[in-house]
């Protein structure tokens, strides 16, 4: 490993620990506000609610209105859990002439699709897919919500007002697709300035801000006229003249058809407990066939020893061949389902209410800043979607009008036996799924808390057979892992994220916590009251 970075900077986030509801979220003003919907009264959906409209425009580089994800719940009273998906579809009116191969090889090194002429599928109008956000939150609402719908999106319209604040983390994320967003005058428009990036000033009373206007005024009506407006009212006309008029396929009959839908959650056994999370088309099975061997792992009270270290590389490389295999939107396949070896920016963030009542949600643009292209009248940045589609004919992930989008997300609720229950997902693309299955361990296999649990060196094993360690690692599991696998080492840094960003929320007895992400610079767990 080659870098500048100190070898002596420690940095640590305790986690939060209250009896009252808590939000974990990767940015700390929307889990603020999700904790304030709780201390109004708000049932944990209210929170999920709130805060999810709150992302969307905090960081739209990762989320929002335009975007897809699934979350799973528990609900304590009944002590029943539940999955909402609202993953996103390939238009039905799509065109895959309109695709074509260009034979110029794959489109990146981490990108294994063949290229298609001008990256139609990676970027633009025509890169879009269903989005399915909203009715995802609709139906939550709709079953558990509390608090009136125009309370829970009103915060986000006052957010929209000041305008997206401009600081170091908000110029390397625009940055990091600015090349593409200056393709797009409506894109540019908003997130760019003279083209390039913008830039805080270093004064220390200097602000700098972004207008949002479109994007207030779209929130607004959204509040008034309800989430169903986006799919088949004045909202949806406009999204689909817009898109249409770039060049894109989504139509208002698209949105029109496009519903959430309520899923049982799969059950995976893990040490007495059970894990509860997303089926199909979601990274949920493939944690399934990672935790199996898991279970043989000698577990105990001191943390993971190399010999575990080496148990998580051999179960996530086992998984990940399997699941890259073959999969897709096909009867039989739906199982193995999840998103190829591409990069994607996600957002996640887990709520637990006063009551016990938990959510693990996670949501996406896909890429950074999805197809990098807003719609000019309503101001939502739109998803990239079709990007998780083999452009070539012929394969169960291959592009399909109507077609359902692998995902590689996997939010979760799981049940320790020793009565402990905790919300938990990530973002970071193919490095969620490791990312996930060593805190769930930490936690069932280790017993730790919270505050150990996140603050506990993890690997990565999604890139192909490469194992990438955390330099924090202890030197005897370092060594064993380099002695069986092709081993890189990494830091935990802000950016490049080279490991996945989780967020986190537990409850024991009547005690809740929370925690995310320790080098994350925006995430923070927050408590009501």
């Amino acid at each position: 490993m080659s870098d500048h970075f100190s070898n002596r900077q420690q940095i640590r986030k305790p986690a939060v620990t209250s009896k009252g509801g808590i939000v974990a979220s990767q940015s700390r003003r929307a889990a603020e506000i999700g904790a304030e919907v709780l201390a109004a009264g708000g049932d944990c959906i209210d929170a999920v609610v709130a805060t999810g409209f709150a992302l969307g425009v905090l960081e739209p580089w990762m989320s929002g209105m335009g975007g897809g994800g699934a979350m799973v719940l528990y609900r304590a009273k009944e002590d029943r859990y539940e999955v909402i998906d609202y993953g996103m579809r390939a238009p039905q009116s799509l065109r895959v002439e309109d695709y074509p191969l260009t034979g110029d090889g794959a489109a990146s090194d981490i990108f294994p699709w063949p290229r298609v002429k001008d990256d139609r599928n990676l970027h633009g109008p025509s890169s879009i897919a269903v989005p399915g956000v909203l009715a995802g939150h609709e139906e939550a609402f709709r079953r558990y919500a509390r608090l009136p719908w125009r309370d829970l999106v009103a915060p986000s319209i006052s957010l929209a007002a000041e305008g997206l604040l401009v600081d170091w983390w908000t110029t390397l994320s625009i940055g990091s697709a600015a090349t593409d967003l200056r393709r797009y005058p409506s894109s540019a428009a908003i997130y760019l300035r003279d083209g390039l990036p913008p830039q805080p000033q270093w004064g220390i009373r200097s602000v700098m801000r972004l207008p949002q206007e479109r994007l207030k005024t779209t929130l607004a009506h959204l509040a008034e006229a309800g989430a169903r407006d986006f799919y088949e009212g004045d909202l949806a006309r406009s999204m689909a003249a817009d898109i249409k008029a770039a060049g894109g396929s989504l139509s208002f009959e698209d949105l029109v058809a496009f519903e959430a839908h309520w899923r049982e959650p799969l059950k995976i056994p893990h040490r007495g407990g059970t894990v509860y999370a997303t089926p199909e088309l979601t990274a949920g099975p493939t944690l399934a066939q990672t935790l199996r061997p898991l279970q043989d792992l000698q577990a105990g009270q001191n943390g993971p020893d190399p010999t575990a270290y080496n148990a998580y590389a051999q179960a996530l490389q086992v998984a990940y061949r399997e699941r890259l295999k073959d999969m897709g939107d096909a009867d039989g396949r739906r199982a193995l389902g999840a998103e190829h070896l591409a990069p994607s920016c996600t957002t996640h963030y887990s709520v637990v209410d006063r009551h016990g009542n938990m959510a693990a949600v996670t949501q996406t643009l896909l890429s950074t800043f999805g197809s990098k292209f807003v719609t000019p009248q309503s101001g939502i940045t739109m998803n990239n979607g079709i990007m998780w589609f083999d452009p070539t004919p012929g394969g169960a992930n291959s592009l399909e009008p109507g077609k359902r989008c692998l995902c590689n997300y996997t939010p979760v609720v799981a049940h320790a036996a020793d009565g402990r229950r905790f919300a938990v997902g990530a973002s970071g693309g193919r490095r969620i799924l490791p990312a996930v299955t060593q805190l769930i361990s930490f936690v069932m296999d280790f017993g730790m808390d919270l505050d150990a649990a996140i603050h506990q060196p993890r690997i990565d094993a999604s890139e192909g057979s490469i194992v990438i360690g955390d330099v924090r690692l202890p030197t005897e599991a370092r060594e064993a892992l380099r002695k069986q696998f092709d081993y890189e080492e990494a830091r935990v840094q802000s950016w490049p994220g080279k490991f996945a960003f989780p967020s986190m929320v537990l409850r024991q007895g009547d005690i809740n916590s929370g925690a995310t992400e320790v080098f994350h610079a925006w995430a923070e767990a927050v408590a009501e009251g």
